[in-house]
């Protein structure tokens, strides 16, 4: 029994199919089912972790016949040297000829994936190590790439992420943790990396979070630099392989995580010399096809491989050492290339350097690579690499520079430095930006005196600073959607600057960050978490050196915590900032506003309207704070909605919208479109009600405020419950229901909210039968926030088996999400060789699955299949 089978016997039972019946319908025996609904949870995945000494002898045997497959048994023996029983010797070999034969019947790569980076040179040289990869992800769940830096991990784990794409249904991602320096941001780290937006963020609460998405889902998570989050990434990954049943990951570390559940693969320098075998050694192919790059006539011949063959020798096969000396050769030939090399490395072993051979060969070709650049590049080396993050040409003229780089020699900088493979460019929705790799980072900064990095990082920190001002000051106005995206784009480096700034309470740095965090009240709009938003307001409230900040950091806590639903926290928080904060007119305006949708939520609709007016009278005398008045008026239309006065709600909500729209602002403007749809639901208009709703989420969808989103989606499953669309309104309410715990209760913990869901939700579940409203329901739980924006607006079609009313009824067959995939493709003609290469499951395991799908749709022949999906 897997999880998806314990959640079918739950939901099953849950609409009153008795034991026998369950049994029956998912071809089980009764005693499983019995034990399935005595688990208050899905069971772990207790499959054992294989650890095979000898899975180098196998790598090195699949070598030897991937380059010369016409060889016999006794040579490859003494290729690989062998010296155990020639049985066993044979056994191994006709495995590896096995899996190289599926291997090369896999079928090509679809389309990139969006998802994963996208680098401007091909992959080359790691075809071994490769097929070593392909072969494990089938029977390991979490498998480090480890290795010191230079040696090419992470592009050998991204590179087998978009190959293997097609083995995991629900797709491959990258979670970058370089520019992490907060172990407690991992969680979000990880959501981000989903597509999750705004899903919990911190301790047990966000693991339970990122389990139930995961929970059932077949992905491949790629985490990327886990070496100085080690303890943090080991013991979310153990939890993430304890509590999902078909998610498997990739980790790339200098150093092992050191959990049970990991399989090793140790990465090594290229091989430099070709040895017995045809093929290019993986250091002399990458060098070729960097050099290519350089000089488009370059390639190896004859006269030049011994000297390109000493080149990777003597830098040991280190993957950078040798992209970075292949830089050079647009000014020597690969001879002077030799020969200087030669040099270097010799007065670097007589300086007495210590420290393994590839490491003073990298450390030589990065001393090169940086003593070639002018000083102007060397400064610029050394300045970006105070981004931990992606950085933009703007952000380098900003932060870099001055005292020695001019600002019109940025550019050349940048392009000079992308040449020389020091920086990466990367283009993401239409814009360039530029990274660096942690080994280069390192090495660039460590070039800066303790004065220089200080002054580069108070610079790095005022930027930062900048961009979150900026973002208050335009908020209200058409630069808004510009300014949101900056935070998003660049929260790596606007938590690290606050992170470092806040460890020092009394510095001024920290003063201003403290501000900012207290001033940005729509900080988790941006990107920034509704959990992760309160992380930072509890730090700057229970710091006593910002005492005379307290009251307006409070006053926002008290929205956080309103939007979270804990109400007693909120009220306390913004009484305290009234009473302490009486002669700050905003702290007191905003204070007894966000009182007021306290009260709301909690259904004391009246005091919710005093405090709401009196904060509108309020921040009259705050002429500019039109922002936060705009907030208000639509949480008075939400009291006015609920309390059945619908033209004053209107009239609030339509205030709202028209200013908005006449100010260039999108996000408040979303709001009120949601709040003139709220009225139209109270009033029993429920198609208008929906095309506010979908109105409003597609004006909101260039946001990351998942509070919104929600709130929204909620709305458009209240109207298609009632407009005849049950089947989508079971969706959304799934979809709804699951955003709300990832960051607080459900509807802000309110009553009356929750009891007018459950109106909706009842009827939708009548007009589906319990059984058909669970499955929609559970299709959406599922659902990223990018998923559910596009289903809603209708932009991908039903993700769960929708009710058929034209043909006789076909019953619902309970496959699991694995044999369903299996189910297409026998549909679709695949023989089970196929259908392993595609998965990356062996013969054995498809067989098995071909069978439960056969004998579960009740056939007796694979060529069936295809006229069960033609029915359903």
């Amino acid at each position: 029994m897997n999880a998806d089978e314990w959640r079918e016997i739950h939901t099953l039972r849950s609409s009153g199919v008795p034991i026998k019946g369950i049994a029956q319908r998912l071809s089980m025996s009764r005693n499983t089912v019995r034990r399935a609904l005595s688990l208050d949870a899905p069971p772990d995945d207790h499959r054992s972790v294989r650890r095979s000494a000898d899975d180098h002898v196998d790598a090195s045997i699949r070598d030897v016949i991937a380059g010369a497959p016409e060889l016999g048994v006794g040579e490859i023996g003494r290729r690989v040297g062998w010296d155990g029983a020639r049985t066993t010797l044979v056994r191994r070999v006709d495995t590896a000829r096995r899996q190289l034969s599926e291997l090369a019947e896999a079928p090509p790569e679809c389309e990139y994936t969006p998802s994963l980076p996208n680098y401007a040179t091909p992959f080359v040289g790691r075809d071994s190590e490769l097929r070593t990869l392909q072969l494990l992800i089938g029977t390991e769940r979490l498998i480090t790439i480890n290795g010191p830096g230079g040696m090419g991990k992470t592009r050998l784990a991204v590179h087998a992420a978009s190959r293997f794409r097609r083995a995991f249904a629900d797709g491959v991602r990258v979670v970058e943790l370089a520019s992490l320096h907060m172990p407690e941001l991992l969680p979000q780290a990880v959501a981000d990396a989903l597509g999750m937006s705004n899903r919990g963020l911190q301790s047990t609460a966000t693991q339970n979070t990122l389990i139930d998405y995961l929970g059932s889902r077949r992905m491949l998570l790629v985490m990327d630099n886990c070496e100085h989050l080690l303890d943090a990434s080991a013991g979310l990954i153990s939890a993430l392989l304890r509590g999902t049943t078909q998610v498997h990951i990739i980790a790339t570390s200098r150093e092992v995580l050191g959990i049970p559940e990991e399989h090793r693969l140790a990465l090594q320098p290229m091989h430099t010399t070709s040895g017995m075998q045809r093929a290019a050694p993986g250091a002399v192919e990458l060098f070729e096809s960097r050099a290519s790059a350089i000089l488009p006539t370059f390639s190896i011949t004859p006269s030049n491989r011994d000297a390109v063959e000493r080149v990777c020798a003597r830098l040991d096969g280190m993957p950078l050492a040798i992209e970075l000396a292949c830089s050079r050769l647009s000014v020597l030939s690969i001879d002077q290339l030799a020969a200087r090399l030669d040099h270097r490395l010799d007065l670097l072993t007589e300086g007495n350097r210590t420290g393994p051979t590839r490491h003073r060969s990298l450390q030589a070709t990065v001393d090169w690579s940086y003593e070639l650049c002018t000083r102007e590049q060397q400064l610029l080396w050394a300045r970006t690499s105070v981004f931990v993050g992606g950085f933009d040409l703007d952000m380098a003229e900003q932060v870099c520079a001055g005292s020695g780089i001019s600002s019109h020699g940025i550019l050349d900088g940048v392009f000079a430095l992308v040449a020389k493979s020091i920086l990466q460019r990367i283009e993401e929705n239409g814009q360039v930006r530029f990274r660096m790799l942690e080994t280069l980072r390192e090495y660039g900064f460590a070039q800066l005196t303790s004065e220089e990095a200080e002054a580069l990082r108070n610079r790095h920190f005022a930027w930062c600073a900048d961009v979150l001002h900026r973002a208050a000051d335009s908020w209200f106005g058409p630069d808004q959607l510009t300014t949101s995206s900056c935070v998003h784009d660049n929260r790596a480096d606007i938590r690290y600057a606050l992170e470092r700034a806040l460890r020092s309470p009394d510095s001024e740095q920290a003063r201003r960050g403290a501000n900012l965090i207290a001033d940005v009240w729509f900080l988790w709009a941006c990107g920034i978490s509704v959990p992760e938003h309160r992380l930072w307001l509890d730090r700057v409230i229970g710091q006593p050196e910002f005492a005379d900040i307290r009251d307006r950091a409070s006053a926002t806590a008290g929205l956080v915590m309103t939007l979270q639903g804990d109400r007693v926290a909120a009220d306390e928080v913004l009484r305290r900032a009234i009473e302490s904060g009486g002669d700050d007119p905003l702290v007191r305006a905003f204070s007894t506003h966000v009182l007021g949708l306290n009260e709301f939520f909690d259904g004391r609709f009246d005091s919710a309207v005093d405090f709401l007016t009196t904060s509108r009278e309020l921040y009259r005398h705050i002429p500019e704070r039109v922002d936060l008045l705009c907030t208000m008026k639509i949480h008075l239309g939400m009291v006015y909605s609920f309390t059945g006065k619908l033209d004053e709600a209107h009239a609030a909500f339509e205030w709202v919208r028209v200013l908005a729209e006449d100010s260039g602002e999108t996000w408040l403007r979303s709001y009120a479109v949601y709040g003139l749809g709220l009225v139209a639901l109270v009033a029993e208009r429920f198609s208008d009600a929906a095309d506010f709703a979908v109105t409003a989420l597609d004006l909101h969808r260039a946001f990351d405020d998942v509070v919104g989103t929600t709130l929204m989606t909620d709305l458009l499953a209240w109207a298609e419950a009632e407009s005849g669309s049950a089947d989508r309104a079971a969706v959304l309410l799934g979809a709804a229901s699951a955003m709300w715990g990832s960051f607080g209760e459900q509807l802000y913990g309110s009553e009356h909210w929750i009891d007018k869901r459950e109106t909706f939700e009842q009827r939708a579940r009548t007009a589906l039968g319990a059984t058909e409203f669970e499955e929609h329901r559970a299709s959406g739980s599922t659902m990223s926030v990018s998923e559910l924006t596009r289903y809603a607006l209708g932009e991908t079609a039903l993700t769960s088996p929708s009710k058929n009313t034209s043909t006789a009824a076909v019953p619902v067959v309970a496959l699991s999400p694995r044999e369903r995939e299996v189910a297409e493709m026998l549909a679709q003609g695949m023989s089970n060789k196929d259908i392993a290469a595609t998965l990356v499951l062996s013969p054995r395991t498809i067989e098995g699955h071909v069978e439960r799908v056969l004998q579960k749709l009740g056939m007796s022949r694979r060529q069936e299949v295809a006229g069960y999906f033609q029915t359903v």
